[in-house]
């Protein structure tokens, strides 16, 4: 371990970085300003060096870990398991840095329990802005808890006309939901529901519930499928995953799916307050991890919806681009009242019916 500068009280000051061949000055622009916002950079040759040094002198006072990829690769993701499994480590943002002619499945690298992955060279501001995030999401998203930036509360007529309709649609179509739900049963392998945690508005985390419309252990194979997905990415790879002709879909799951069928158990979560009928889509921890600036954080400000603008906008049929959809997200946010939300009702089963087409 070589301490290059000095920590400074007050402030999550150790950067520590593991199994880098080259100084840190290589491959991280604004290095320098490391040391003038007052932190210590700690480096470790490996992972066992680094997990000796946590287990022994705490996380208490670790900004992040920056670990280079063939480094965490040649150690099997061992380090990053012992730091997942250890409740005094979880919480510290771990990222890895690739060299600069790697190609990397930066989704499936954080599925193995990075924080995310960066290309060299990279500029300290933007790792700290993310770091920064990281902290927030990570130590607070199991708690219930809401950004000051970021807080809402449903309206009192909103929320009335919520529990009103989820209601009555559950109990017309509830026949319909028995007949699905005995079909999902009999052909396939699994529960009938399939839950997810999705983060909705201001960030809170609660279980999605659906109809299972994938064969059993589906979320295992996404990373086999990224040139099935219909969202276009930039070079760090698309925020939003949404596979065309998906081959995990089971034969009654297209069906459902094409019906939207699939989504009418997300009342029940309407009725429980995680969502609202109209809103934005809430989103796996993976994605909503990734949107880390300031402008994009803004679509957690309005309330988790089965229905929202960018549905009705594109009919769910058209690829987007990740930020044409968050800044519909964005837009519905910063624009909702009690007729966008009718509007969007009424716009909600023709889109639908184009989806299905």
């Amino acid at each position: 371990m070589n301490k290059l500068n000095h920590e400074r009280d007050g402030i999550l000051s150790k950067v520590l970085m593991v199994g880098f061949p080259i100084s840190a000055d290589s491959f991280i622009e604004n290095h320098e300003l490391i040391e003038k916002e007052g932190r210590s950079i700690l480096e470790f040759l490996h992972p066992l060096e680094c997990l000796s040094f946590l287990q022994s002198e705490g996380a208490d006072d670790v900004y992040t870990i920056l670990i280079d990829l063939p480094t965490v690769e040649k150690d099997d993701f061992r380090f990053l398991q012992a730091l997942r499994h250890d409740a005094e480590l979880v919480d510290i943002p771990v990222i890895a840095i690739a060299p600069g002619w790697t190609t990397i499945d930066r989704k499936n690298l954080m599925l193995k329990g990075l924080d995310d992955c960066y290309v060299e060279p990279v500029d300290w501001l933007k790792l700290e802005s993310r770091v920064d995030f990281l902290h927030d999401f990570k130590v607070h998203k199991d708690l219930d808890y809401q950004f000051s930036a970021t807080e809402y509360k449903i309206p009192f007529g909103k929320r009335v006309f919520d529990v009103v309709f989820s209601l009555a649609v559950l109990i017309v179509l509830s026949p319909l939901l028995l007949v699905v739900a005995l079909a999902i049963k009999l052909t396939s392998k699994g529960d009938v529901f399939y839950l997810s945690k999705r983060a909705g508005t201001g960030y809170k985390v609660f279980d999605f519930i659906k109809f299972r419309s994938m064969a059993q252990d589906a979320d295992k194979k996404i990373k086999d499928l990224a040139h099935l997905n219909n969202y276009q990415g930039d070079e760090k790879g698309a925020v939003f995953v949404k596979l065309k002709n998906d081959p995990r879909v089971t034969t009654i799951g297209k069906i459902i799916r094409k019906t939207s069928i699939d989504e009418l158990p997300q009342l029940i979560n309407v009725l429980k307050g995680d969502m609202s009928i109209v809103g934005n889509r809430p989103l796996p921890l993976y994605e909503a991890e990734q949107l880390t600036k300031d402008e994009w954080a803004a679509r957690f400000i309005a309330p988790a919806g089965l229905t929202g603008l960018w549905q009705v906008a594109k009919g769910g049929k058209v690829n987007v681009s990740n930020e044409e959809r968050i800044n519909l997200d964005i837009e519905y946010a910063n624009s909702s009242s009690f007729w966008t939300d009718m509007k969007i009702i009424a716009k909600t089963l023709p889109a639908m019916l184009q989806k299905g087409e």
